[in-house]
């Protein structure tokens, strides 16, 4: 998912006491009843699921609509949330099917049935936006619905389809609130999920209440959480040091969580090796000056991933050499085995460029999400690039829904994403990212890459697969249509009188609100 969604079976988590100096609200009367603050840099992209593919909307997703299935905290495995039960129908694993539970309702009361699943997958691959999770359910064939049982045709085997239903792009809406064609305007949620929607103002503050009527496998919550949104992780660092928000997560500045002190007693920071990466795209376009492959090639030998982590991320984020991450099957290196030699890389560069007959400096755009730390992050990249003479880079940046019109329409020749992943699978950095139908709107599409994500899908023993997916890594160091940069850790932040908050996510596209409460 874009961040654009860190997980755990692969985690380590350690909770550390740390942080002098900062200070919270005391505990008083009526305190149980007061919304839980937690801040976030996440965008909301939008709060109808089928118009968002993004880390901020999918966290209010997570809990405020129910999909069929869930993952728990530490688990691979999707567990039934809205279903009663499902698995496949078939050995072939192109027929799947979920019963629901009984007794299922949207918040205000209507009853959720198997026609609602059927619609709101129906609806999504319909509207189909450009920053939707569309992309997710390509192999997605048919639905249909019968009583309480969802049935679903895939095109091709996919070991993987329950994986994606856990996700946000399997949330279950209100086929009478929702339209058939069209994005649902204003800031109206119907679902069936632990909380319901209190209270929105976009880009500032979403109320989330418990829902009584939830059904489900996490139970209903047992009080009220207050999102607040921070325009860049510097306010919210702030917003922290104040005491104006309980819990802080996503994002926060490198410089605060490399210089907590574990032997203080005043805050808990949960540290995770996470999955979430960064990579720049490079628009593949003819007209595009990064589109012939010995460029962006050229480009993979010179960046200096290390300078990158340790200038710029001050060591909270790690130098990422394939598409796949560390800690996930399959994941190799196949970048730095390809371009890193114990020589010139500038001579090594140029002579390529020079080989293809490539005039240079060669310009492009390079396009960021408005941020501290990405400016920062272009600029050292731009550094890097323009000290060879080889290239000319002008950077451009834009808030966050700009910036994905930006990115969708074509209008940078390369920028900067970052990527969590949906679900804990490298199907989820293989499938969404270099597969034809992917969401990163680059053009790029390899038949032999697409033929191999297909023969990774067939293994329901991930292990098998792993062989494939490094061949798929070793397509992408070639052809080079994003350039990995790092794998970052995640961290979270909580004050000494809120309990739950290393629950609260670990990168399975789960934002686990209801898992804080107070002490």
């Amino acid at each position: 998912m874009r961040s654009l969604r860190i997980w755990i079976p692969l985690l380590c988590t350690a909770v550390l006491a740390a942080g002098a100096g900062f200070r919270f609200l005391l505990p008083g009367d009526g305190d149980e009843e007061r919304p839980i603050s937690v801040g976030t840099t996440d965008v909301v992209g939008g709060l109808d699921p089928a118009g968002s593919y993004d880390t901020g909307s999918w966290a209010l997703y997570s809990n405020l609509y129910q999909s069929l299935l869930t993952l728990r905290p530490g688990s691979a495995a999707p567990v039934p949330d809205a279903a009663e039960s499902c698995r496949f129908l078939d050995p072939a694993l192109t027929t799947y099917a979920c019963t629901l539970r009984e007794g299922l309702t949207f918040a205000d009361g209507r009853p959720l049935t198997a026609q609602d699943v059927r619609y709101s997958f129906e609806r999504m691959l319909g509207i189909a936006t450009d920053i939707g999770p569309a992309s997710l359910f390509a192999g997605l064939d048919s639905v249909s619905a019968r009583g309480r049982t969802v049935t679903f045709g895939l095109r091709d085997r996919d070991a993987t389809f329950p994986l994606k239903l856990a996700t946000g792009a399997g949330a279950i809406v209100d086929r009478t609130r929702y339209p058939a064609k069209g994005l649902r305007p204003g800031a109206a949620v119907d679902g069936s999920g632990p909380y319901r929607l209190a209270a929105y103002t976009p880009g500032l503050r979403a109320l989330l209440e418990p829902n009584p009527r939830y059904r489900g496998v996490v139970g209903v919550p047992r009080g009220s959480v207050e999102v607040r949104y921070f325009e860049d992780e510097e306010q919210l660092a702030a917003a922290w040091r104040r005491g104006d928000v309980e819990v802080a997560h996503r994002q926060l500045p490198s410089q605060l969580t490399s210089s907590l002190d574990p032997s203080e007693e005043d805050v808990r920071m949960t540290e995770a090796v996470g999955a979430e990466i960064r990579t720049v795209v490079f628009d593949l376009r003819a007209d595009s000056p990064l589109a012939r492959r010995q460029v962006r090639q050229a480009i993979a030998v010179l960046v200096d991933r290390g300078r990158l982590t340790s200038r710029i991320h001050h060591s909270t984020v790690e130098p990422l050499y394939s598409l796949i991450p560390r800690g996930l099957t399959g994941h190799t290196t196949s970048f730095f085995d390809r371009y890193f030699r114990d020589d010139d890389a500038t001579a090594r560069a140029r002579a390529m460029l020079h080989d293809a007959a490539v005039r240079t400096p060669v310009t492009f755009t390079y396009g960021h999400r408005a941020g501290r730390s990405f400016a920062a992050e272009a600029a050292e990249l731009r550094r890097q690039l323009e000290a060879t003479g080889l290239f000319k880079v002008r950077i451009v940046s834009a808030e966050w829904k700009q910036f994905q019109k930006g990115y969708a329409g074509g209008a940078y020749d390369a920028y900067g994403l970052g990527w969590v992943p949906d679900f804990p699978d490298p199907d989820n950095f293989t499938s969404p990212l270099v597969g034809r139908a992917n969401a990163l709107h680059n053009t790029y599409a390899s038949p032999r890459v697409d033929r191999l994500i297909s023969l990774t899908q067939r293994h329901g023993d991930r292990r098998k697969a792993a062989g494939v997916f490094r061949e798929i890594q070793d397509e992408i160091a070639v052809d080079v249509p994003v350039l990995p940069l790092w794998q970052k850790k995640d961290y979270v932040l909580a004050g000494p009188d809120v309990a739950g908050s290393e629950h609260l996510s670990d990168g399975t596209g789960v934002w686990r609100l209801w898992r804080l409460s107070r002490m």
